[in-house]
């Protein structure tokens, strides 16, 4: 019986998600009004709205216009029901289950909304991060807290330096626009003090800029051509310095991930200012807040799912001989990979090694 409610009520969330999907993008109430047909206008009866077995017996088109709906609504729903039924084999009735239906239902919607539009909306990838954070608070599921927090700070932080030096490369070592109160110029420099000066140090540093270039109207900033190359050699000279390389990648990283997801909850909150040209990026930051959510669940292994979602990408890449792909989606499907079966995939991959 458990497995058959996961799969009803995947279905029902799937058809959820497809207003989120529709709506959220373009700012609009995922609540009201009631869902119609977005050809005629025609409001939807629940004969209309039964998740897959609606779009079946009307063949696909609106039962008012004929107008055909597009399959992605039963692909949605269905694709939802099969992840519910699929994780309640591993996890029986109770909170847990229902907060890992939860994580796939944010990764779902964050996975069909940057496929169409290149976007990953704030109001997600922070929803599914707090959700991580508070279940790691109140529950210890599906880590205890502390590896939590570490956890999405560290893989913030490293996709945002993974960021910052593709950018850099990108304009071929140019110095990029400085944001102004905090940007990715901000991230960079907490990176370099915290391998330095430790975690708290660099970050206290880098929000002290922050703070300045707020009250300055300017940018107090160190130059993205000094802090990413200075970067590496303060990690190799970090045994000379009195910490080793592993603790100060690790300052670095938390630092830096302090910086990445506070700037990016500041300009959630606060609407960016027009862009006088846009500058080419290797990646978004929409990317990092992502990978930082999936740190909140997975702790470290988070980087396990960001390896298996560069692999999925460059092969999905290849195969549809595509140079522009959303990366999203394939996060995604990193996360929900490694959730169950991360530690399962790194003890493996020791194995093979030897270690």
């Amino acid at each position: 019986m458990w497995p058959l409610f996961a799969l009803v009520l995947g279905l029902v969330v799937g058809s959820f998600l497809n207003v989120v999907i529709h709506r959220l993008p373009k700012g609009e109430s995922i609540v009201f009004p009631p869902s119609r047909c977005p050809q005629c206008g025609h409001r939807l009866g629940p004969l209309d709205l039964v998740p897959v077995l609606s779009y079946l017996a009307l063949r696909g088109r609106c039962r008012y216009c004929g107008g055909r709906v597009s399959p992605r609504y039963p692909l949605v729903e269905g694709l939802t029901g099969v992840a519910f039924l699929l994780a309640a084999l591993f996890y029986g009735p109770g909170l847990e289950a229902l907060l890992v239906f939860a994580f796939l239902a944010f990764l779902i919607a964050l996975s069909f909304i940057d496929l169409d539009t290149y976007e990953l909306p704030d109001a997600l990838t922070y929803g599914l991060l707090l959700l991580g954070l508070l279940s790691a608070y109140a529950l210890a599921f599906p880590l205890p807290f502390r590896e939590s927090l570490d956890g999405a700070l560290l893989a913030a932080g490293g996709l945002g330096l993974v960021a910052g030096y593709g950018n850099l490369f990108l304009r071929r070592f140019r110095e990029g626009r400085a944001e102004v109160p905090v940007g990715p110029h901000q991230v960079h420099m907490a990176a370099l003090l915290g391998a330095l000066l430790g975690p708290g140090v660099g970050m206290a540093l880098a929000f002290l800029a922050w703070g300045l270039s707020a009250r300055t109207g300017r940018p107090v900033v160190l130059p993205d051509r000094l802090t990413l190359p200075l970067l590496p050699l303060a990690l190799l000279l970090a045994p000379y310095l009195g910490a080793s390389f592993l603790e100060a990648l690790r300052g670095s990283l938390l630092a830096a991930g302090g910086l990445a997801l506070a700037g990016g909850l500041y300009w959630a909150f606060r609407p960016a200012p027009p862009e006088e040209e846009e500058e080419p990026v290797a990646m978004g930051y929409g990317d990092v807040k992502l990978l930082g959510a999936l740190g909140a669940w997975l702790g470290p292994y988070a980087f396990l799912a960001l390896f298996l979602g560069v692999f999925a990408g460059a092969l999905f890449g290849l195969l549809l001989r595509q140079r522009k792909l959303p990366f999203g989606p394939f996060l995604a499907l990193g996360g929900v990979v490694v959730l169950p079966f991360g530690e399962a995939l790194w003890t493996g991959y020791l194995r093979l090694l030897g270690i």
